[in-house]
């Protein structure tokens, strides 16, 4: 019997925020992880990075003003570096964890590189925060460069990015490849790197990529069978954190975009997550989502508990 294929989307809570902290919170990420593998699973697995890219931007701005012969790293190096240091913490848990289960399987990490269209709407609206707080005369310096600013009140001034939409993901026939030959594939952290392409040449884009997004694309390239979301709840929820709360178990498609128009997931936080899993689940019979929480994920593929979303 073939196994089934699913991407993991794995959320800011099975990572951490500072390096100790992430190596801890990948060891804990691979338990659940191998419990999917030993379930029958094959996996790709994606992640957020929005705290350690933030990091790795700031650490890199302020080397380059303190040592005016290097220049700051642009966004789509900074999302190299984070999807290199996450992954090697990743994939050595994961391996870890499931020779200690007598599993033999390799984990490997693909840098990955999604391709945008350079006339998305999102550059001409940037939105994303990323970095550090800046005084006005910083904000001012950044504007010369070209580069956005917003102003946050009683914190400064932050740099802001476009989040276009993902089109194509570059390096697909390598992971497809690595997935046919049984390994573990970690790919498109943190949304991938954002380029344009300019004929034969990638050029990296200042921006960042919704991941939920990526994850559902890449689960639509695979032709994965389900899509795991794992968030910081264990269910989605109406009303959320009113008297009036509705915990969900099942959601088809159809009430997924009445509870989108109807306003009732966050922007920046569930509303993306259930537009990725609409699109996927709607891309060919017989695929579903699942939300819920890294210590519940087998548990929700076996129908006890997180909020399943399928087609109707």
């Amino acid at each position: 019997m073939n196994k089934k294929k699913a991407v993991v989307a794995l959320g800011h809570k099975a990572l951490g925020i500072t390096l100790p902290e992430q190596k801890i919170a990948a060891h804990e990420a691979a338990a659940s992880i191998a419990d999917l593998i030993e379930d029958g699973y094959q996996l790709v697995i994606s992640h957020s990075n929005a705290p350690q890219v933030g990091m790795i931007h700031t650490a890199m701005n302020e080397f380059a003003g303190r040592h005016p012969e290097f220049t700051a790293a642009p966004m789509s190096v900074c999302s190299a570096m984070s999807q290199g240091y996450i992954g090697y913490d990743l994939q050595n848990s994961i391996r870890e964890e499931l020779l200690n289960r007598g599993i033999y399987k390799t984990v490997s990490t693909v840098l990955t590189q999604v391709k945008v269209d350079p006339y998305d709407e999102a550059f001409y609206n940037p939105e994303k925060k990323v970095g550090r707080y800046m005084d006005q005369e910083e904000a001012e310096l950044e504007e010369k460069k070209g580069n956005y600013v917003t102003e946050v009140p009683d914190k400064g001034y932050q740099r802001i990015v476009a989040a276009p939409k993902p089109r194509d993901i570059i390096e697909i026939d390598a992971i497809k490849a690595l997935l046919d030959a049984g390994q573990v594939v970690i790919a498109a952290g943190g949304g991938g790197i954002p380029v344009l392409a300019q004929r034969h040449h990638l050029k990296g884009a200042s921006a960042v990529i919704e991941k939920d997004a990526v994850c559902a694309l890449t689960a639509e390239l695979i032709d994965a069978d389900e899509l795991i979301i794992l968030t910081a709840v264990e269910k989605v929820a109406l009303n959320y954190g009113k008297e009036n709360e509705q915990w969900l178990d099942v959601m088809t498609t159809t009430e997924a975009r009445k509870y989108m128009e109807e306003g009732h997931f966050a922007a920046g936080s569930m509303l993306p997550k259930i537009e990725a899993a609409v699109e996927f689940v709607e891309g060919r019979e017989g695929r579903s989502a699942l939300i819920t929480i890294l210590e519940k994920a087998v548990d929700g593929l076996n129908g006890k508990t997180g909020t399943r979303i399928v087609k109707g």
